[in-house]
């Protein structure tokens, strides 16, 4: 089967999370990717883990797209860039703003030559506005949006914001481009016109924060009841008792039916006045059980329940193997596994696929295929360092 966006090509100008990520989902749908690189290399290709000499991190975020490199600060390679994208449907960069007008080849310019082009740009807080300048990574965006004060609110036994780790604004404004790219597509085929899209880390975030954006304007006098983990006798158990019907199937699972006509929990309301006391009583079930017990007793009662697992554990989940979750992917240091977009669908090819371009590799293919080079001319460019691969990359 043939993926939905088999024929569209895209001209790839991103490095880091937010962009590569968008990218790929594009190529994990069919499209073909040819992605820019600077003459030392995407950033994330000496991101640890390194195996070999190649980066794991590299090839989940870019598996399946070309490589080229070309000195951008030359008006050769400009010039071969602006070529490239006139046979372009879709062109994403997450350059700060004003960089990619200073090469000349921002969504103004590359209309010129491709009128009906899908333009994405992906920054930190926006194409335009007083913060547009404003350095930004995810971190940072995470701090600025109120996402990391709203997370140490409901943890009652911090004191200060905790460490960032996973980068939440990259992945969201990765599938807001995603999906943005697509519905242009889609006008495009409707009206023939392009589009420009302008997609910001920090809007991409905030749309994480749906009650907490309602409370922070509407007063609530009862408590809202965070949910939290439970302690088993060997890990950690979350247990969801949202509704009525839920709480009640919970109660007699734990063979606590009188919980059920207990004042505190009576309703709603009243378990979230009293939501410490009632998981202080789930606890004390949980904790003399093994988190496996716990899940097994409480998901066949139809409470929604899981054990806190590690990463390393979901590679052999067996509902993540049925629904095909993680793909084999191969680079130069060998085969890794990397994760498929999280659905599927008729009658079209979905996932990941495998192969990892070598730097700058793909210089011969697209630059004769889509320009009409010649491989002297190709060879010309890589001696005059326009051009770069593994082996004649710049250092820095």
């Amino acid at each position: 089967m043939k993926g939905l966006l088999e024929g569209v090509r895209v001209l790839d100008f991103t490095t880091m999370m937010a962009g590569p990520y968008c990218t790929r989902q594009l190529a994990d749908l069919g499209a073909q990717i040819i992605k820019i690189e600077s003459p030392t290399g995407e950033q994330n290709r000496r991101a640890a883990p390194i195996r070999d000499g190649e980066s794991a991190v590299y090839g989940h975020l870019n598996c399946g797209k070309h490589s080229l490199s070309i000195d951008l600060k030359t008006a050769e390679g400009r010039r071969i860039a602006l070529d490239l994208a006139a046979h372009c449907d879709v062109l994403v960069e997450n350059a700060r703003p004003g960089v990619m007008t200073r090469l000349g080849l921002d969504h103004a310019v590359v209309r010129e030559v491709r009128p009906d082009i899908v333009y994405c740009s992906i920054s930190g807080f926006g194409q335009t506005g007083p913060d547009a300048q404003n350095p930004a990574y995810a971190p940072v965006v995470q701090a600025a949006s109120g996402y990391e004060m709203a997370m140490l609110e409901q943890q009652p036994e911090m004191t200060r914001p905790g460490f960032v780790g996973l980068f939440l604004a990259d992945v969201m404004a990765a599938v807001q481009a995603f999906g943005a790219i697509n519905a242009a597509l889609f006008a495009r085929e409707r009206t023939g016109a392009g589009r420009y899209i302008d997609v910001s880390l920090m809007e991409s975030v905030i749309w994480l924060l749906v009650y907490e954006i309602q409370l922070a304007q509407n007063h609530l006098d009862t408590p809202r009841g965070y949910y939290r983990p439970v302690r088993a006798s060997d890990g950690f158990v979350m247990v969801a008792p949202g509704g009525q019907l839920t709480f009640e199937s919970m109660a007699r699972a734990m063979e606590h039916p009188e919980w059920i006509a207990d004042p505190r929990f009576t309703t709603h309301p009243e378990r979230n006045r009293n939501y410490a006391d009632l998981m202080a009583l789930v606890e004390d079930w949980t904790s003399t059980r093994s988190a496996a017990e716990c899940e097994r007793v409480l998901m066949e009662g139809k409470v929604p329940c899981a054990r806190y697992r590690e990463v390393q554990e979901l590679f052999d989940d067996p509902q993540l193997d049925h629904r095909k979750a993680f793909a084999t992917v191969s680079d130069g240091a060998g085969a890794f596994r990397v994760p498929n977009p999280p659905f599927s669908m008729t009658d079209a090819a979905v996932g990941a696929r495998d192969w990892v371009a070598p730097f700058g590799s793909s210089a011969p293919q697209i630059l004769g295929d889509l320009l009409g080079m010649q491989a002297e001319g190709i060879d010309d460019l890589f001696a005059r360092g326009v051009l770069f691969s593994q082996g004649c990359a710049q250092s820095g």
